[in-house]
């Protein structure tokens, strides 16, 4: 029996394998693991809390403090406002994005997300860097999807383009894979 011959699908080879990389404006953004930098950076992004709990490791804590000092210093501790970024003046700068607010439920929104990306696209620009490391804010902590914070930090650079160059490592979770730069990408079928 002679097998029906019909159109036969249209492949497509795509150079170099998968994409890592995209453009949106000015902005190229390099997505790779915690522990693959595509580049040294000038600031790393933090995810933060209004009390700046997350990123200040226990190793922080000077061990000669007492601990009245350490309690009192706790207790008249000011919160920060959610969607603030502070930077610290460390090498690399970290900037810390407040995204989450544990006294609230749910910890975190997407608009604190979206003022967070603008304060950190805004001190970038301020302070005239051309590498940052991004990790996907809201996610880690938080119930935020992957792939909705991808389509947050797309619109916020479609809406607010830098008249710099920047390159942004977007530090991949774990568990990604690299059809994240599609999902960044309005028309992923096209050649780079």
């Amino acid at each position: 029996m002679k097998k029906k011959e019909g159109p036969r699908p249209k492949l497509k080879l795509i150079q170099g394998g998968r994409r890592s990389e995209i453009a949106i404006g000015t902005v190229r953004i390099f997505a790779a693991p915690e522990d693959q930098p595509p580049f040294p950076v000038e600031a790393v992004v933090l995810e933060e809390d209004t009390y700046l709990v997350l990123s200040t490791g226990w190793d922080r804590i000077e061990s000669d403090d007492h601990p009245v000092a350490i309690l009192t210093e706790a207790l008249e501790a000011q919160p920060e406002e959610p969607g603030s970024v502070g930077v610290s003046e460390d090498s690399p700068l970290r900037f810390r994005a407040v995204v989450y607010d544990f006294d609230q439920e749910p910890s975190w929104r997407e608009e604190w997300v979206e003022k967070a990306l603008e304060g950190i696209f805004r001190e970038a620009e301020r302070r005239c860097l051309r590498t940052i490391a991004l990790p996907f804010l809201a996610t880690k902590h938080g119930s935020l999807e992957k792939e909705r914070f991808l389509l947050l930090l797309r619109g916020f650079l479609k809406r607010n383009r830098s008249p710099y160059p920047l390159r942004v490592w977007l530090i991949l979770p774990g568990n990604a894979g690299f059809k994240i730069i599609d999902l960044l990408d309005e028309d992923p079928g096209k050649n780079r």
